[in-house]
């Protein structure tokens, strides 16, 4: 981003050939009289006294023509825009996404923080994000308004839905979004840790939608298999509500999401840790670049205040100069 000096209104600065006619003006109108004075030295203070303050006022009349002409500095950004890619990220915000097993953060956590950095990365595609459970959500529309989009990820959260994991359901959800996109290159990103337990639409047929609508699913088997803690509340006997960890084993039907990958021309991952998942969102971005165009965006700077005081600076300063005292004669 480089900052590029122009004027609004270049037509006021046509104004400052006057200056040079002021000028002559000045100093012929002081031809027409002549006054006999004395000879003797005077000093130099008078004849500055009587020039400096025309000049002063001269160069503010040069300030204020470029005030008029409204200076600015356009700040242009060349931003990659793609043929157009929409993307639809299908997050799993189930129970056991809250498992820790990503230390210190559980998996949602992790993967909020994976899909920030994907977001950040992406240049004019249009990205929505649907969550899901035991039910699903769409959270965020396709947009191509990524400040937004991150609020609303932020706003992501475990329990919010009911307890479950429909992923047929999520992937309908998905494709049902991306139906009436334009763009030629339409993906869903589904990232989940479990297996499907609930949804009227199973995951078999979801893929058969998104397969016949052209969609490619790309498919994350997020955490580790096996036994791994677990934050359950539970109420004590004072009848407060308390966090405890309990270990548990959480399953994750890797042979399912493999086969919707397949299926639909995408590709199966499994993260294990923050830095595998970081690699697979990364994997995903090369893997779905299309042609770019590259178009230039302006933002200007008004830049004419420091002229506007310099100027006011000049008209005030030959009052200053007249008040005695103030200029030691020489």
């Amino acid at each position: 981003m480089s900052g590029v000096p122009s004027f609004q209104d270049p037509w006021c600065l046509a104004l400052l050939a006057l200056v040079p006619f002021v000028a002559w003006w000045r100093h012929r109108r002081r031809a027409y009289g002549a006054l006999i004075y004395s000879s003797l030295p005077r000093g130099a203070g008078g004849a500055w006294r009587l020039l400096v303050p025309f000049y002063l006022r001269l160069l503010a009349l040069v300030l204020l023509i470029l005030v008029a002409a409204r200076p600015q500095f356009g700040f242009a950004r060349e931003q990659d825009l793609t043929e157009g890619i929409d993307i639809q990220i299908v997050l799993d915000i189930s129970g056991s996404m809250a498992a820790e097993d990503f230390q210190p953060l559980n998996r949602l956590a992790v993967a909020k923080d994976v899909m920030r950095e994907f977001i950040d990365k992406r240049s004019g595609d249009r990205i929505g994000i649907v969550i899901f459970a035991g039910a699903s959500l769409t959270k965020a529309p396709l947009t191509s308004d990524y400040r937004v989009l991150q609020a609303l990820l932020d706003s992501v959260a475990l329990n919010t839905l009911p307890d479950g994991t429909a992923i047929g359901l999520a992937l309908a959800n998905a494709a049902a979004r991306l139906r009436d996109s334009e763009a030629k290159t339409r993906v869903i990103v589904l990232v989940t840790d479990g297996v499907n337990n609930r949804g009227a639409i199973d995951p078999d047929s979801a893929a058969a939608v998104c397969e016949g609508m052209g969609i490619k699913v790309y498919t994350i088997g997020v955490g580790t298999v096996g036994t791994v803690p677990v934050p359950m509340p539970f109420t004590n006997r004072r009848g407060e509500i308390e966090t405890r960890r309990m270990m548990m084993d959480v399953e994750v039907d890797e042979e399912l999401l493999r086969k919707i990958a397949e299926r639909t021309g995408g590709m199966f991952f499994q993260a294990t840790d923050p830095d595998s998942l970081r690699a697979i969102f990364t994997e995903i971005d090369r893997l779905e670049k299309t042609p770019i165009v590259v178009t230039t965006y302006t933002r200007y700077k008004e830049a004419f205040r420091p002229l506007a005081w310099g100027a006011l600076a000049l008209l005030v300063a030959p009052l200053v100069l007249a008040v005695p005292g103030l200029v030691a004669e020489p």
